[in-house]
């Protein structure tokens, strides 16, 4: 998964390299299409998709704008998966959700390319120690124990009194807001009032049709409802909350969910 795009050479030279070191490995790409730079975005796409792959999947992960600078490469092990990435927050979300098993910087010259240019290290460094780690090497062997890894700060989603208090965590193609308030936490919050109705309000908006699917309400009509991932999001049928309600992908904004 990257931030390249499909236009130039660089996707086609990390599946070079892999191919080359690791000829049977299997390749499958989850994006080359995230927004340039983009880490929040990038670990979003991430932790939603990774769930799906067979146990011990390798996964490369090149959203790197530091690339070039003193920021590590990290190789997490989890109870279920690996990752390679730049350490810089694209790991955030999987690895809260994954146990980690270990945490390695990845350092050893062994296992890149002979000759490394300072701007692609996805291809010189991330993607040979992929390929190298699928050929059965040992994770103490691409370098030394990292004892943290970065995180970028987000808002936790918080109840207040009676309502929830969450931010929109990432826009998807279609202009639909998902936000960081998991399903769970809706849940609770009837439970705790005692109420079943519900009413979400964002901006200056407030949206009270809350329903299971977007084919519940008329065509352009806001809705909010429980997404695939398990996460509110705000929808317009057939058109787009983003551009409806002039929400960016990286605002902050903070969404009420209160009973009524």
């Amino acid at each position: 998964m990257t931030d390249f795009g499909e236009d130039d050479f660089f996707v086609a030279s990390l599946k070079g390299v892999i191919a080359k070191i690791n000829p049977p490995a299997r390749i499958i790409d989850i994006t080359h299409r995230l927004p340039s730079f983009d880490i929040k975005a990038g670990s979003f796409i991430l932790f939603s998709s990774y769930k799906y792959f067979p146990a011990r999947t390798i996964f490369l992960v090149v959203v790197d704008p530091g690339v070039g600078t003193s920021r590590k490469i990290l190789l997490a092990e989890t109870d279920n998966y690996f990752f390679i990435a730049p350490d810089n927050g694209v790991l955030s979300l999987v690895l809260e959700e994954e146990g980690i098993r270990q945490l390695r910087e990845v350092t050893n010259q062994n296992y890149f390319l002979p000759e490394q240019s300072r701007t692609f290290e996805g291809r010189d460094k991330m993607a040979p120690a992929a390929a190298w780690l699928s050929r059965g090497i040992s994770c103490e062997e691409f370098g030394p124990e990292a004892n943290s890894y970065e995180k970028y700060n987000t808002e936790k989603p918080q109840i207040k009194r009676d309502e929830i208090i969450g931010h929109i965590l990432y826009i998807d193609k279609f202009g639909n807001l998902i936000t960081n308030i998991p399903e769970g936490m809706l849940k609770f919050l009837q439970k705790k009032t005692g109420k079943k109705k519900l009413s979400l309000s964002i901006e200056d908006m407030e949206i009270t049709s809350f329903e299971q699917s977007y084919s519940s309400v008329k065509k352009g009509e806001l809705l909010f409802l429980v997404g695939s991932v398990g996460l509110i999001e705000i929808a317009a049928k057939e058109s787009s909350a983003a551009q409806r309600l002039k929400i960016k992908n990286g605002d902050e904004v903070k969404i009420a969910i209160r009973s009524l």
